[in-house]
C-alpha cells in the first residue's frame, strides 16, 4: 500500500514537472512541506517572488524619477545586479563577455549578487563557477546586495533579469539606469504573478540592451523601451569548422524542464526523423535525460566542458535547437563547426538570425523531422557545411561587445 502511494506522487510530480516546469515543481513541492509542518507547529510560510518584497512594493512605475543629467567623465563605473551565477550558466557567459569589453575600454565595474533570500559565502559561489566564464577585474568586487541603496556610487546600474530590475529602479542612486535583457522572462511562467511582476519591470524606464533584435522590437513596441540592440556571435576560438568528411550524427539541445527548449516537441520530431534514417547516431546535449524512456537509441552527453563541445559538434550534421522565446546561441555555434541548425521559425529566432544556413522550420514534429532530413541528405552535404562555417566568419563577441560599449558610452553621458 505504501509503495502504490509513493508511486502516485512520483507519478503526479512528474506530471507538474512536464506541465507546469521546474519553478512551479518547486514553488508546490516546498508549499506542501510547508503545509504539513505547519499543521505541527502552526508555523505559516513565507511567499516566494524572486525579487525582495520591499523591492517590489516600492516600486511605483507611475511615479517619474529624476532625469538622469549624464556625465563628462572618461573613465565610467558601472554596478551589475544579477543573480548568482553557476557552473556553464549561458545567460552569466554573455554578462561576463561584455562587463569584459567594459573593462577592456578603460571602465570599471562592480557585480552586485542579489535574490530574495540572498545568502551563502561568494567564495562558494566562485568555486561553483569554475574556470568557465572570462577572467574578470569585477569578479574581485563580487557581492551580496542587502539593500539597494548599499551599492558604491556609479555612472550607471545594470538589473539583468526581472527580480534585479526592482532593486535597479528603486535606487536612490543618480545614475543612467540600463536593463541587459536576455530574454522576454514573463514566458517563462503561466499567466499570472510571476508573469507579471517580470512583466512590469518593462515599464520601468530603463534603457534596454538586448539580445539581438526581436527583443527591442517587442519591447519598444508594446511597452515603449527605448532599446539598442547587440548581433549573436560564435567565440572562434573554440568552435571551428574541423571535420570535412560526410557527418553521420545529429544532435539535440534539451533543457526537459525549461519550457521555451521544447524538450517534448524534440522528442517527437527525433522519433519521425529516426523512422526516417536508422542509422544516424542521434546526441542528446544540455541535460541527463538517463531518468526519461526515449524511444530510440541515442547517446546521452548530459552537459560537456566547451572545450569538448566543438568535438560533439564536429560529429554532427545537423542539430535541432528549438527556442519559443529568443533564439539560444547554438545555432551560430553549431555553424561555426559545420552543423546545420534546426530551429523552430518565429520572429523570436528569424529576427535575431537571418542566416541562410539556419534551416527554419514550423514547429510540428513532421517539419522539423523533415528539415532534419533534408540537412542531412542534401548532395553538397560537405560543401555546404563548408560554407555554413564561412557565414558566420564575419560575426564575433569581439565586435559585439565593442558595438555595445558604444551604446553604454553614449547612453551614460547623455542627457535624459
Amino acid at each position: 500500500m505504501k509503495a502504490k502511494k509513493i508511486a502516485h506522487k512520483a507519478m503526479v510530480g512528474g506530471r507538474i514537472l512536464r506541465n507546469e516546469g521546474a519553478l512551479t515543481f518547486t514553488i508546490k513541492s516546498l508549499q506542501k512541506v510547508q503545509s504539513k509542518v505547519g499543521r505541527k507547529s502552526n508555523q505559516k510560510h513565507s511567499i516566494f517572488i524572486k525579487a525582495k518584497i520591499e523591492d517590489t512594493l516600492l516600486a511605483d512605475y507611475t511615479v517619474k524619477r529624476p532625469l538622469w543629467k549624464g556625465t563628462k567623465a572618461e573613465k565610467l563605473t558601472f554596478n551589475w545586479l544579477m543573480p548568482p551565477p553557476g557552473k556553464g550558466s549561458g545567460g552569466h557567459m554573455t554578462l561576463f563577455r561584455f562587463i569584459k569589453a567594459l573593462e577592456n575600454a578603460g571602465h570599471e565595474c562592480r557585480i552586485y549578487l542579489y535574490a530574495q533570500d540572498g545568502k551563502g559565502p561568494v567564495d562558494n559561489i566562485l568555486a561553483a563557477m569554475g574556470d568557465s566564464f572570462p577572467k574578470l577585474r569585477a569578479i574581485d568586487t563580487m557581492q551580496w546586495l542587502e539593500h539597494r541603496d548599499d551599492m558604491l556610487p556609479a555612472d550607471g546600474i545594470f538589473a539583468t533579469s526581472w527580480e534585479t530590475a526592482y532593486p535597479v529602479f528603486n535606487a536612490k542612486m543618480d545614475a543612467k539606469r540600463f536593463y541587459f535583457v536576455q530574454d522576454f522572462e514573463p514566458y517563462f511562467y503561466p499567466h499570472g504573478s510571476f508573469y507579471s511582476l517580470a512583466e512590469n519591470t518593462y515599464k520601468f524606464n530603463l534603457f534596454g540592451v538586448t539580445a539581438g533584435g526581436w527583443l527591442a522590437s517587442k519591447l519598444k513596441k508594446e511597452y515603449g523601451m527605448q532599446t539598442a540592440h547587440f548581433d549573436f556571435a560564435a567565440d572562434h576560438n573554440v568552435y571551428k569548422y574541423e571535420n570535412r568528411s560526410e557527418r553521420k550524427e545529429v544532435l539535440v539541445y534539451v533543457r526537459p524542464f525549461t519550457e521555451r527548449r521544447g524538450f517534448e516537441m524534440a522528442i517527437l520530431s527525433l522519433m519521425r526523423f529516426h523512422q526516417l534514417h536508422p542509422d544516424y547516431t542521434i546526441n542528446f546535449l544540455g541535460w541527463d535525460i538517463s531518468d526519461y524512456k526515449i524511444p530510440f537509441p541515442h547517446v546521452n552527453h548530459k552537459t560537456l566542458e566547451v572545450d569538448e563541445l566543438n568535438k560533439l559538434y564536429n560529429k554532427c550534421a545537423a542539430g535541432l535547437v528549438l527556442s519559443f522565446t529568443n533564439m539560444s546561441l547554438l545555432p551560430l555555434e553549431l555553424l561555426a563547426s559545420g552543423a546545420i541548425p534546426v530551429v523552430n521559425s518565429g520572429d523570436n529566432n528569424a529576427m535575431v538570425s537571418d542566416n541562410p544556413y539556419i534551416a527554419y522550420a514550423e514547429a510540428n514534429p513532421v517539419a522539423l523531422a523533415n528539415a532534419l532530413s533534408q540537412a542531412v541528405t542534401r548532395k553538397d552535404v560537405v560543401k555546404h557545411a563548408q560554407n555554413a562555417a564561412k557565414s558566420v566568419n564575419g560575426t564575433s563577441w569581439e565586435k559585439s561587445g565593442l558595438d555595445v560599449v558604444k551604446i553604454i558610452e553614449e547612453q551614460t553621458r547623455k542627457h535624459e
